[in-house]
């Protein structure tokens, strides 16, 4: 038994390696990636105010995430998709709900561990964590499956799938809410700071000469595998004996060069 402590943390890190990069995919189709980002920031405000109730943290988190996410929404809606104020506006809500999350700790009187939650606790995970993780894999697999051509339709066009009658913004809130729900659960494996490269990173090396949205996600589910198994399993050789969360971060951020030549 003692030689099999791994396994829980290794098989939430190869679900984590699936779910992150295929909500990374649809979102980078979308050109929403940065909402990832945001989302990731804004689940701390939510955490600690459930934990100060007693309640599942990561529901909290899940409402905080697309609370904020709704709000930058709300704030950037007028603004063309190109223009310089709208990323000023996202980061502005990304640094003020990071910001709000870290003083509700003290003011609630809680104890939070701020690395763990900031850079993962991947090796403490166990059996609850697989099972949000499984739950937040078969709900982005759910949506993409049953809106298919309805998000690729509005990732290649946006104003004439508006146009056709589309309800691009119902669609675009159920990406908002699972892209949330795979935040959360990867909150465990990565952590909230790094969980956004685990999201990129396979999207990036996927995209490049793939033919359709359906290949896209399945490759980068396929280098998401490969690049969170593969942090794991470095990390916790005795020899380098590290954090995996971080580690996996730096395996992506090394991903940066194959990324430009595929392109």
């Amino acid at each position: 038994m003692a030689d099999s402590w791994w396994l829980f943390p290794f098989t939430i890190a190869l679900v984590v390696g699936m779910l992150c990069p295929l909500a990374g995919t649809a979102l980078l189709v979308q050109r929403r990636l940065f909402q990832v980002n945001l989302i990731s920031h804004a689940v701390l405000p939510g955490l600690a105010i459930a934990l100060f109730w007693g309640i599942e943290p990561g529901i909290g988190g899940l409402i905080s995430g697309v609370l904020f996410a709704l709000v930058a929404e709300r704030m950037t809606s007028a603004l063309p998709q190109e223009d310089r104020y709208r990323e000023a506006v996202l980061n502005s809500v990304l640094a003020g709900s990071l910001g709000l999350g870290v003083l509700l700790i003290p003011l609630l009187g809680i104890r939070v561990d701020l690395e763990a939650v900031l850079f993962g606790d991947l090796l403490a995970a166990g059996p609850r964590e697989l099972i949000q993780s499984l739950m937040a894999l078969a709900l982005i697999v759910i949506l993409l499956a049953g809106r298919y051509r309805q998000y690729v339709y509005l990732g290649v066009d946006p104003v004439g799938a508006q146009a056709a009658g589309l309800q691009v913004t119902a669609l675009r809130f159920l990406l908002t809410l699972v892209a949330a729900a795979a935040v959360v659960s990867a909150v465990s494996a990565v952590g909230i700071v790094l969980v956004v490269s685990l999201m990129a990173a396979p999207a990036l090396l996927a995209l490049p000469k793939a033919r359709s949205l359906r290949q896209a996600l399945l490759r980068s589910a396929l280098w998401g595998l490969v690049l969170s198994g593969g942090g794991f399993v470095l990390a916790v050789q005795e020899s380098i004996n590290l954090p995996p969360g971080p580690v996996i971060g730096v395996v992506c951020m090394a991903t940066l060069p194959l990324q430009l030549l595929r392109r």
